[in-house]
């Protein structure tokens, strides 16, 4: 099964579960009836993939943050309050489906300790959020800014609406 026949099967599941559109009968179908939401997996790698999708599927993940000049760079458009995504593994399977609850971009040294903690990861000190932060902006930038501490960071919540465990 191609990656785009998998994205498509769990999203037939996904928002059967997440109770998408239950007014289709009264209102007919909505562009949510036929195409999936944008299917992208956390982090730089399957590894990084797969760790940061555990957290999400405990629970211990609500929150991710991305460089804003990335998004500018790959003219793709900044995550929105409601937008929905399916989440995939480091093998590119599907996995969860999320919505996104609150998103805004503030600078990279402003990111607060309740946004470090929800990413649920590390030690979820602000501490340790700046320093893998800081790796990762430089590591994975498709953009030719370099690192700056008031670059503006992309910080989203999301809450799981379904996953393939229940």
């Amino acid at each position: 099964m191609s990656e785009n026949d998998a994205v498509a099967t769990f999203w037939e599941l996904a928002r059967v579960h997440a109770k998408l559109n239950l007014s289709a009968a009264y209102f007919g179908p909505t562009p949510l009836d036929s195409v999936p939401p944008p299917a992208w997996s956390f982090g730089a790698d399957a590894a990084q993939a797969d760790e940061l999708l555990d957290l999400v599927l405990a629970g211990t993940k609500t929150a991710t943050a991305s460089a804003l000049w990335d998004y500018e760079a790959d003219d793709e458009p900044l995550p929105e309050q409601g937008a929905l995504s399916i989440i995939l593994d480091g093998a590119g399977r599907p996995r969860a489906l999320i919505e996104s609850t609150e998103v805004e971009v503030v600078p990279f040294d402003e990111v607060g300790e309740e946004h470090a903690r929800l990413e649920g990861e590390g030690d979820l000190s602000l501490a340790y959020w700046r320093e893998v932060h800081e790796r990762f902006f430089t590591d994975t930038a498709s953009h030719d800014h370099g690192f700056a501490t008031d670059m503006p960071v992309v910080c989203e919540r999301f809450r799981v609406l379904y996953s393939d465990e229940g």
